[in-house]
């Protein structure tokens, strides 16, 4: 390679290592536009009444090629970790274990905000749920998806809290990573049970992380002030 294009390879490499701070110093700001922007694809798509290709192709993975016995038990236990009774449950154990002043009311708050404002947004929207093959019986509106919000903002709180407050060693990676696949089998698991479509499930995804950056940055720290954060040893 020539003087030349060893130049254009630094520069390049210096281009890229730069993206890459910027983006990390800007995390908040990139997921929020991002997920602002994935939303408003969707919320358009949906607005024009017609199943989108994305949402075929989740049928036909998902319903048409995966579903079984065996599997079907396995995705209504995964749906199950959105439900109000286990929530409640790990809401009450946070608020016994968690640090800072007030982590109850902290994911407390959060849960009810999002759950409104999914509520707010499935009757604006009035999209219907799919129709002849779910596997569970489930009214209202489709989109986006409740179950999928609340996963999102829960565990998603979670996940933040961990990466906050637990001390740098393997587990809190281990349990960010848990939490993580929760939020996800928990989005699959309704598309598999044929109550939302994929586009549905991503809507709530999205909808909820633009939810977590201004919770995260305005409104959790206020309850989950501490000395300092626990550091290894």
């Amino acid at each position: 390679m020539g003087a030349r294009g060893k130049e254009l390879a630094q520069g390049a490499r210096d281009i890229t290592r730069g993206a890459l701070s910027l983006a990390r110093e800007n995390l908040r700001t990139v997921v929020l536009l991002v997920a602002a922007l994935v939303f408003v694809v969707l919320l358009n798509e949906v607005a024009e009444g017609e199943i989108m290709k994305l949402d075929t192709m989740a049928y036909d993975l998902f319903v048409g090629r995966m579903r079984s016995d065996a599997l079907t038990h396995v995705m209504e236990g995964f749906t199950s970790l959105a439900s109000v009774v286990v929530l409640a449950v790990m809401a009450a154990v946070i608020a016994a274990l968690a640090p800072g002043k007030a982590p109850g009311w902290c994911v407390s708050v959060n849960l009810v905000c999002v759950v409104v404002l999914n509520t707010i947004l499935k009757e604006i929207v009035q999209r219907p749920r799919p129709e002849g093959f779910r596997l569970i019986s489930e009214t209202g509106y489709s989109f986006p998806s409740g179950h999928s919000m609340v996963s999102m903002a829960f565990f998603g709180l979670l996940i933040w809290m961990v990466w906050r407050f637990h001390r740098k060693d393997v587990m809190r990676v281990v349990w960010c990573v848990v939490f993580g696949l929760v939020i996800v089998m928990v989005g699959v698991s309704r598309i598999y049970l044929g109550v939302h479509y994929a586009s549905d499930v991503i809507a709530g995804f999205c909808v909820s992380l633009v939810w977590l950056v201004f919770y995260t940055k305005v409104v959790a720290p206020a309850f989950l002030v501490v000395d300092r954060p626990r550091q290894e040893g």
